[in-house]
């Protein structure tokens, strides 16, 4: 019964992180270099169905997949600003290259960063699995947070502006 409860509570966490980035075209890719500083890169989010990992087309020439090579732990953060939302997300990254996948994620307009396209050598996938998220959500609709905000400003008081912060796994 114990491990139902846990399954069921991992799938609504990974239905809500699915509905907080499911709007999001780009991510920041934050990566550990090899002198043990945080680098970010924002990079193109490939829109498929989560299913506890998230897909990026990469070069493997570039210095972050080299980061990845040395250490598979990241974090991608998400901002939504149509609903106020942000999201931050750990995980694991392997550097995969999978034709077929490459060939289901393949869309023409990536041929501006990959001009030889699919035939690219370099040409790479990274597969991120989420581990746990952390998600800020903004209270309700736009006019009642600019009315609270307002509101902030006129009285001194914040109230309710921080919003839902949750954790998922």
């Amino acid at each position: 019964m114990g491990s139902q409860i846990a399954e069921l509570i991992c799938m609504n966490d990974t239905q809500h992180f699915a509905k907080l980035i499911k709007d999001i075209k780009f991510a920041m890719l934050n990566t550990l270099n090899a002198r043990g500083q945080i680098t970010s890169r924002p990079m193109t989010l490939q829109q498929i169905e989560f299913d506890g990992a998230l897909w990026f087309f990469a070069s493997k020439t570039s210095e972050f997949v080299k980061d990845i090579e040395n250490n598979h732990e990241v974090n991608l953060t998400f901002s939504n600003p149509k609903d106020m939302s942000f999201t931050s997300a750990n995980g694991e990254a392997v550097v995969i290259n999978d034709e077929n996948k490459k060939n289901e994620l393949w869309k023409p307009m990536y041929q501006a960063w990959f001009p030889e396209g699919l035939n690219d050598p370099n040409l790479c996938l990274l597969k991120i699995s989420i581990h746990s998220a952390d998600y800020w959500e903004a209270p309700g609709l736009k006019i009642v947070r600019l009315m609270a905000f307002a509101k902030a400003a006129i009285t001194g008081k914040s109230g309710d502006l921080a919003g839902k912060h949750g954790h998922l796994n």
